[in-house]
């Protein structure tokens, strides 16, 4: 059943991997990618290395969360969902893939494995956890704080409510008189709405 589990979740990694290049926004390519590193996770906690698997799963996840969240806020193609071209210089793309999965498939294969083994009652991922978050706990602590609040700004950054109206029906600052004109720089054109450049909605 651990073989299966860990085939189908190999295919997984490797189509959703595969469709961050064929999808044609940059949000979509991000989900795909996210979707991809949790299957290479699960397929590490299959592998008794439940640490390094839960630890991929949750660093990914956060990771491409927080770029598919800017890339809303400040992609000019409106929250990086209309198409557009994902891939750049397919040759050299081409070459490097394939040199890297030859590479890496060699190292796999010439690659002794280790040949001393942990004893069955050791808690490794104790001691892991220990090693590598011991001496660093408040560091991460205040990552975590520090990623949740920019999560929480962008989402409140990017909302359809703009400061001074509806962000989809053009807006302008209030007056500095009951009825004046908007308080700082005039709009252009009139009409109230914002100013686009380069032609953009």
């Amino acid at each position: 059943m651990t073989d299966l589990l860990v085939a189908l979740l190999a295919v997984c990694a490797v189509w959703t991997g595969w469709r961050v290049f064929r999808v044609d926004s940059m949000v979509r390519a991000t989900f795909s990618l996210m979707l991809s590193f949790v299957a290479v996770g699960a397929i590490g906690v299959l592998l008794s290395a439940p640490y390094i698997g839960v630890a991929t799963v949750f660093m990914m996840a956060v990771e491409m969360m927080v770029m598919a969240i800017f890339m809303v806020m400040f992609m000019m193609n409106p929250a990086g969902l209309n198409p557009m071209s994902m891939v750049h210089q397919h040759r050299v793309s081409i070459g490097a893939g394939v040199l890297a999965f030859f590479g890496l498939a060699a190292a796999i294969l010439v690659s002794r494995p280790p040949s001393n083994p942990v004893a069955p009652d050791a808690d490794v991922v104790t001691e892991l956890g220990l090693e590598l978050l011991g001496p660093s706990m408040l560091i991460f602590e205040t990552a975590g704080v520090t990623l949740l609040a920019t999560m929480v700004g962008a989402v409140i950054l990017s909302s359809r409510q703009g400061r001074f109206g509806s962000a989809d029906e053009g807006s302008r600052p209030p007056g500095l008189t009951e009825g004046g004109d908007p308080a700082g720089q005039r709009p252009d054109g009139g009409g109230g709405g914002h100013h686009h450049h380069g032609g953009h909605g």
